[in-house]
């Protein structure tokens, strides 16, 4: 297995993975998938998109092995959220 390393300071990966989205891929996929994943190669702006983060990242490193991966959940300001949600439970 390789080791990849990260190519961009932890600033500048959010900072391009943000940008492409925004400008070139939220267009594309925001109408019918709302909740899944988009896996971005920040290298080339290839995506792939699922609503599992694995099965979503496998597809898109199968065709970039060597990948640079943002993921965002379309419809949503975080992939994942932690701590306490602001839900109510009746």
């Amino acid at each position: 297995m390789t080791v990849r390393h990260p190519r961009y300071t932890k600033e500048e990966f959010a900072r391009r993975g943000d940008a492409l989205y925004e400008t070139q891929i939220r267009a594309q996929v925001e109408f019918d998938n709302q909740g899944k994943v988009v896996a971005i190669d920040l290298e080339t702006g290839d995506f792939e998109v699922d609503s599992s983060e694995i099965t979503t990242a496998n597809r898109l490193e199968a065709r970039h092995p060597d990948a640079q991966i943002w993921m965002v959940r379309i419809g949503s300001r975080y992939v994942r959220r932690f701590g306490q949600s602001s839900r109510k439970i009746s």
